[in-house]
């Protein structure tokens, strides 16, 4: 059954480039989940999830899907019973059997983040969460004995993944303003490469040999409204795809 029309505010990519095949762009982030569960049927194996994020979307979810939900069902769990604050729906995949483990790239913890670096799911599983401030962090030294302890576990995690999903929230190229904390601002283009970290080669080519899938989540909301998202993701479109995938723009 072809799904694309089935999933209302979700466009998918058919890419050919390097890394992924397949990309999709949507705005709350939490309709992630029938994507993923798209490229774990696909695969037939839960995901690495790396994700590139402005908060750590791991706070526990209140309402859990079932196992073995079909891609429309999760599509209908994500948008009437994970939380709309988009932060809930990592943990949710991972009692849902889509992610194994999660690698986390983010600044802000909301209220009730989970802090640990295991998380144990209803059925006893135990999922390896890896968190930094910066790609950096993961980046520098990558594959040397004087890599970062986050370097050398996420580097053990990637090597040893069946498949890896990358999933960026826009939200990750804003910052807050001083004067009003509640308003983003969002960055330059050069300020998203230098974050993208684009020259650290040895470490994107050991995350797009394993990557299926890119999700992309433009979150108008954090992002400057409407208008603003869309130069923000014109901005880091030609970043991601262009440079990073070696593709067209979408």
């Amino acid at each position: 059954m072809n799904l694309d029309g089935l999933l209302a505010g979700i466009i998918h990519l058919s890419i050919r480039g390097r890394g992924p095949t397949d990309a999709y762009v949507f705005d709350p982030h939490r309709l992630a989940v029938p994507c993923w569960a798209r490229a774990v049927e696909e695969q037939k194996a839960p995901a690495l999830l790396l994700t590139l994020d402005r908060h750590f979307d791991l706070v526990p979810t209140k309402n859990p899907p079932k196992r073995g939900l079909s891609v429309l069902e999760l599509d209908e769990h994500a948008r009437r019973q994970f939380d709309v604050r988009n932060y809930d729906h990592i943990i949710g995949c991972m009692e849902a059997g889509l992610i194994s483990d999660v690698i986390a790239v983010a600044r802000a913890k909301p209220v009730g983040c989970f802090e640990g670096d295991t998380y144990v799911d209803h059925t006893g599983q135990s999922h390896r969460i890896i968190r930094v401030p910066s790609l950096d962090r993961l980046t520098d030294d990558w594959g040397d004995v004087r890599a970062a302890p986050e370097a050398k576990a996420a580097k053990a995690l990637i090597d040893a993944a069946g498949h890896l999903i990358l999933d960026i929230d826009l939200d990750c190229f804003t910052s807050s303003s001083d004067v009003d904390p509640l308003t983003p601002l969002p960055w330059p283009e050069t300020v998203i490469r230098e974050f993208m970290n684009l020259e650290a080669d040895p470490f994107w080519s050991a995350v797009l040999k394993h990557c299926s899938t890119l999700t992309l989540a433009r979150e108008p909301l954090h992002c400057g409204g409407l208008i603003g998202t869309g130069h923000l993701f014109e901005r880091a479109a030609r970043i991601i795809f262009t440079e990073l995938l070696k593709t067209d723009l979408p």
